[in-house]
């Protein structure tokens, strides 16, 4: 709640009223994300996190796929820890198994968004679901990695597993653009998942010729990543294909717009932290020293395990094999 409140008032300061105010953003950094494995053998493009690093409080963002998988292929990410930010995983085809050493568990489906506080620390694993590794399938999805505050970085882990019926989805007056509000605000709609500080992750499809301003507090540094279809990004209408991404520059609003086909655009904003960043795999913290504790409690078994650990990591390794097989290892 207390960051909707801060999220609703910087708007307010800001002299919105008259079009001629709005001071659109340009695209301040531009990068071609290239594929890579990730995890169990997944392949993913990493936009952020890659070329451009710690675009603060926005620590990467991965692209998961699209990968078509045959019976017995589907990989995902066995037993890892983390401590000291927040993974953020948006589904758009698949189905992915979670389970942690606190003793949650669920199954994320097409359109399921899960804001995980990782905090203190947990053990965690995201495998495909048996169905899917089964019969196969297509799988994509994002994967977000927010920072927290030092205030906030060994608060108890929490889950927000939210399916798609409560994620607004709301339209613009001529129907030309579709925007999913996983948190902030956009078009009179605000997101029902909480964050620790204030962020704004919209998922925008613009029909043909469509385009779409948003306003962002003149504060708050931002990325916009086209992952289907092309488009343009920016003031200045950066031409932008899938798998490349823009940060934004100056301003108080930022603009994505359609050529002649559909455009789906992750648009990303929010407050930086302006703290030190020591990361190393896994662990986020301010000092060398609580990463170095971070390793010690992980080692010493203190973020816990999940039972069946060696069962996920065989069904990974045969996973792979399989790939291997029908040539789907390559990138």
């Amino acid at each position: 709640m207390l960051q909707k409140i801060r999220y609703l008032a910087s708007f307010l300061l800001l002299p919105q009223m008259s079009s001629s105010s709005v001071i659109d953003r340009p695209v301040l950094a531009f990068e071609t994300s290239h594929q890579q494995r990730e995890g169990g053998g997944f392949l993913v493009r990493r936009p952020i996190g890659g070329h451009i690093r710690n675009l603060d409080p926005f620590l990467m963002l991965d692209h998961m796929g699209p990968s078509d998988y045959g019976p017995g292929e589907a990989v995902g990410a066995p037993d890892h820890p983390h401590r000291g930010f927040e993974t953020v995983t948006y589904l758009i085809d698949g189905e992915m198994r979670h389970q942690d050493s606190a003793g949650n568990s669920g199954l994320l489906k097409p359109g399921w968004v899960q804001w995980m506080t990782a905090g203190s620390g947990v053990v965690h694993s995201e495998m495909p679901s048996d169905e899917i590794l089964k019969n196969g399938g297509r799988s994509e999805g994002f994967q977000l990695w927010v920072n927290l505050p030092k205030r906030d970085k060994m608060t108890k882990p929490r889950y927000q597993d939210t399916p798609p019926e409560r994620i607004p989805v709301v339209k613009t007056e001529d129907g030309r653009v579709t925007v999913k509000v996983i948190a902030g605000e956009s078009l009179g709609a605000t997101a029902t998942i909480e964050t620790r500080i204030p962020i704004l992750y919209l998922d925008v499809h613009l029909s043909p010729g469509a385009s779409f301003t948003q306003p962002v507090p003149a504060n708050y540094r931002g990325f916009a990543y086209v992952w289907r279809g092309s488009g343009f990004l920016g003031k200045e209408r950066r031409p932008a294909n899938m798998g490349q991404v823009g940060t934004m520059g100056d301003g108080t609003a930022f603009t994505v717009s359609a050529g002649d086909e559909e455009c789906r655009v992750l648009l990303l904003a929010g407050e930086p932290i302006g703290e030190p960043v020591v990361q190393h795999g896994p662990f986020v913290m301010n000092t060398r020293e609580e990463i170095q504790q971070a390793f010690a409690d992980y080692q010493s078994g203190k973020l816990g395990q999940i039972e069946g650990s060696d069962e996920r990591y065989e069904k990974t390794r045969k996973a792979r094999e399989a790939q291997k097989k029908s040539g789907k290892s390559d990138l």
